[in-house]
């Protein structure tokens, strides 16, 4: 497979690039962390999201979708990144469409997905740090279940819909078997949602659990099966997420290219030093090879490959490591101005730190490809 775009491809490209960057360019991400909006995002732009059709990507024609794939949804992510539009796009559009995909709940949940109505929030996590371990408690109870425990780093948890929850029917925390997923309605009793604005002005909450009580329809899947619907999941996020990385990283570097080119020094526009040459060239380097690791990835899911897992994580340490580099060479090349508000280098630092992070770091892949390959 070619790691490029096709013609189609890159006709979307070429529509998400003028749409995002008109609609939601990084002057919207400073309007809504200046007005301290309580959602973190614009839900009409969402709606207009729904409009042009994104949101169905990921859905079958039959289920009133796109039919498109993981390629496509990364060139709408990577245009997304490149502007650090807030969207629930990755989370909802993304993982939460794979996890549903097949399932009672597409029929339910997909129609305000697809009309921008809904959103969806992934409750996974139990720590600091993304793991491989689902700790949090759920307990038969008559025909339904009881849950009980705490899940962190929920990504529009505070707004969301539905809150798609992994917990422990079965076996030990570390075990595979034994994870059920849920489709939570986070207005019911017995769940505390605590929002927290991160670094990069997008919320995220603490779920907690207290006796909190779902029937049997809630389950995603198979009960004590839910390792299956949980790994597509994760699959499609991490993918996402490294598409949305790669355009955090090309934006960073587009803004220092032109500000190489713009500001003068000693008479001369500092691009032009050769020291500095240098080290675009580098940039630019690790970047396409970040690129053509997201491609890869998303191809492989889309073909259904059984090397799939192996490329997700590749894409997912590469963007986590390229990206970092951009940012923390574009702060350097601006200067003390870059440490500033006024400029928007900043804005793309904060942004590849909290990327950077979602769904498992560039240490957490490297190790889970080195355990793949028997290290």
């Amino acid at each position: 497979m070619p790691l490029y775009l096709n013609d189609e491809q890159q006709m979307l490209r070429d529509t998400a690039r003028d749409f995002i960057a008109e609609h939601a360019p990084v002057a919207h991400l400073r309007k809504l962390r200046d007005e301290q909006n309580p959602d973190g995002l614009s839900r009409d732009l969402w709606k207009s999201f729904a409009d042009m059709g994104f949101t169905g990507m990921l859905m079958s024609e039959a289920d009133g979708g796109l039919g498109l794939g993981h390629v496509e949804a990364g060139v709408v992510l990577e245009e997304i990144g490149r502007n650090l539009s807030p969207s629930p796009f990755l989370t909802t559009a993304v993982a939460a469409v794979e996890a549903l995909k097949g399932t009672p709940h597409a029929a339910r949940y997909f129609p305000g997905i697809l009309s921008g109505d809904s959103i969806a929030a992934l409750a996974i996590d139990e720590g600091p740090k993304h793991r491989d371990t689902i700790a949090l408690k759920a307990k038969r109870s008559g025909n339904g279940f009881t849950l009980s425990g705490r899940k962190q780093f929920v990504t529009h948890g505070h707004i969301a819909d539905l809150i798609i929850l992994a917990a422990r029917t079965a076996g030990a925390a570390h075990e595979r078997d034994g994870i059920t997923l849920f489709a939570v309605d986070p207005t019911s009793p017995g769940i505390q949602i605590d929002s927290e604005r991160l670094a990069d002005s997008s919320i995220a909450a603490t779920v907690t659990l207290v006796s909190f009580d779902v029937d049997a329809d809630a389950v995603i899947g198979e009960i004590d099966a839910g390792a299956d619907p949980l790994a597509r999941l994760l699959r499609a996020g991490r993918t996402g997420a490294a598409a949305e990385s790669l355009g955090v990283g090309a934006g960073a570097m587009d803004m220092t290219i032109g500000y190489l080119k713009e500001r003068r020094q000693f008479g001369a526009t500092i691009g032009s030093f050769q020291a500095l040459q240098h080290r675009a060239a580098h940039l630019y380097s690790e970047m396409e090879v970040a690129r053509a690791a997201v491609i890869k990835a998303a191809q492989l899911l889309d073909a259904g490959s059984d090397k799939a897992d192996d490329a997700v994580s590749v894409a997912k340490a590469m963007t986590a490591l390229a990206t970092t580099l951009s940012v923390q060479e574009g702060i350097q090349m601006h200067g003390g101005i870059g440490m500033t508000d006024e400029y928007d280098i900043g804005f793309y630092m904060k942004r590849a730190r909290v990327l950077a992070e979602m769904f498992g770091d560039a240490n957490y892949h490297a190790d889970k490809l080195a355990r793949a390959a028997g290290y």
